[in-house]
């Protein structure tokens, strides 16, 4: 199994920064979770799983595909239980699209924390939009972030209380031994100068956020 795409309520990518092809190509199965069902619909794709509570969602869902319903009265979000649909079905790679934007910002919040959830669970989940979100640990050794062409902003926030970095190097505002805390964003809005961005975690969850300029 390579690779689970997961569709939730939010804003998809206005850029074309390739994620349609990506999808395409790399996607072996795709969740809707509630109204993300929507993005499928305008994209003309059917999906293999839709789940939710249907409480945004609440037109004819399409027949032949697997439907997953919950009551709204439930601890998971609907993406939840659409990552934790993947993660039983045997997917470690999961990308996750429409998990920002919209007027729901506790939405936005929720899926950034269930990217930590699917880390603890030993999954490797991006959140796909305009920027791009990663989780990086001190397990993942040195992680080199390509931008050739120095398009990017490049952001790292400490999902843990702290995050100790080796160094991250090939940046205009380089770190070196340095402890990052939750408290203090002073890892926003970097710019990548050398071609690539290179970053060694130590210990800590690290968020890593890429933007276009």
């Amino acid at each position: 199994m390579n690779r689970c795409a997961i569709f939730a309520g939010g804003d998809l990518p206005q850029k074309d920064n390739g994620w349609k092809e990506e999808l395409r190509r790399k996607t072996d199965l795709i969740i809707c979770a509630d109204c993300g069902y929507r993005h499928m619909k305008e994209l003309g794709t059917v999906p293999d799983i839709i789940v939710g509570d249907f409480d945004s969602y609440t037109e004819q869902l399409p027949e032949n595909v697997e439907i997953i319903s919950s009551i709204p009265e439930k601890d998971d979000t609907d993406t939840l239980m659409a990552v934790k649909k993947a993660i039983e079905l045997g997917y470690k790679n999961i990308d996750l699209y429409g998990a920002l934007g919209g007027p729901r910002f506790e939405h936005s919040f929720a899926n950034i924390q269930t990217m930590i959830y699917a880390f603890q669970q030993g999954c490797d989940l991006r959140i796909i939009g305009d920027s791009i979100l990663r989780i990086q640990s001190a397990d993942d050794g040195e992680v080199t972030y390509p931008d050739e062409l120095g398009e990017l902003y490049f952001s790292v926030f400490a999902l843990t209380e702290t995050v100790n970095i080796d160094y991250l190097k090939g940046v205009k505002y380089p770190l070196e031994n340095h402890c990052l805390v939750q408290s203090f964003p002073i890892g926003v809005s970097n710019e990548i100068t050398e071609g690539a961005a290179r970053l060694c975690v130590n210990s800590g969850l690290a968020l890593i956020i890429t933007t276009p300029k």
